[in-house]
Order: C-alpha cells, then structure tokens, then sequence
C-alpha cells in the first residue's frame, strides 16, 4: 500500500460538488463501460452541492488532492426502484477513487473511516448496490452478498451487500 503521511478524510464541502461529479466519472468510466451506459449512469454520478447538504459525503485527500470520496444516504422509508425495494435504513450510495490510486490503500481507509463513523453513531449494518466490478473488494472487507438486483441498465444486474456490525 502507498499511503501518505498528509493522507486526511474529512466532509466533502459544498463547492466541490462539480469535482466529486468529475471524478465519479473518471472512476466509473476505468471499467471501460459502453458510452451508452455512462450516459444513463449520468444523473447518478452527478453531485450537487444540495446533495453534499443533504448527505454525509467524505472525501479522502492525498497531498492536498482529492484521490476519493464516499456518500452515505439515510432512506427514512423503503423505496421502490426498478422493480426492487431498497430498504429504509442506510445505503452507501457512493465510493469512487481515481483511477492512478486505485490499489494504493484508498479504498480501504475509506471503509475504515465509514466502520468508524457507523461504530460511533450506533448503525447496526450498511447496505450497497456495487458495481459488479467492486464487489469482491467489498466482500474481502466483511460486506455478504446478498441478491442481484435489476441495473438502471436495461437486462443488467448489479449486486446488492451488507455490511452488519456488532
């Protein structure tokens, strides 16, 4: 693992909105998707600053950079989405890094600092729909897969995890 020193993950903060967006592109687009899915997929990588209000986003920076960042999301009711009701209760909604940190320990700290953030505000488990690309990452971090469940992309599957703690 590279891991810096100045490596620090704090609140993503308002006017970064565009940049989050950007790099949830970049990160999504290193999976060499068709252009026509990252199109559909172009609301969901889109941040706003409503959206960082609204949200618990953290962004990990590396020497004053920003490498990644992640979203948590609190559904107050179940929610029917392509056929599939997301449960109430947490989601992680995003995790990206960048493409040139990818392998560098990024990810990982990411998920430590949100085991320590769900330990502290007494949250029993976390769900995610993740990119069929990242579910083993997320398994080798104790998250169980669960189902498939149906992809904004038509005849597409993507897993859905949890992670339970204590």
């Amino acid at each position: 693992m590279v891991f810096r020193s100045e490596t620090i993950i704090r609140e993503a903060l308002l006017d970064e909105a565009a940049l989050l967006s950007e790099l949830s592109r970049e990160s999504k687009g290193y999976w060499k998707y068709p252009p026509s899915y990252m199109e559909v997929w172009q609301e969901e990588l889109t941040i706003t600053a409503d959206y960082i209000k609204s949200n618990t986003v953290q962004v990990i920076e590396s020497a004053e950079q920003i490498v990644g960042y992640y979203s948590l999301v609190f559904l107050s009711s179940d929610l029917e989405f392509l056929g599939f009701t997301l449960a109430k209760g947490w989601w992680l909604e995003h995790m990206f890094v960048r493409p040139v940190a990818i392998g560098q320990g990024y990810g990982k700290a990411m998920l430590d600092h949100l085991l320590s953030w769900l330990e502290q505000n007494q949250i029993k488990s976390i769900k995610v729909l993740a990119d069929p690309h990242a579910q083993r990452f997320y398994q080798k971090h104790s998250w169980e897969y669960i189902e498939e469940v149906p992809s904004s992309i038509s005849g597409r599957t993507t897993p859905l995890l949890i992670l339970r703690l204590g």
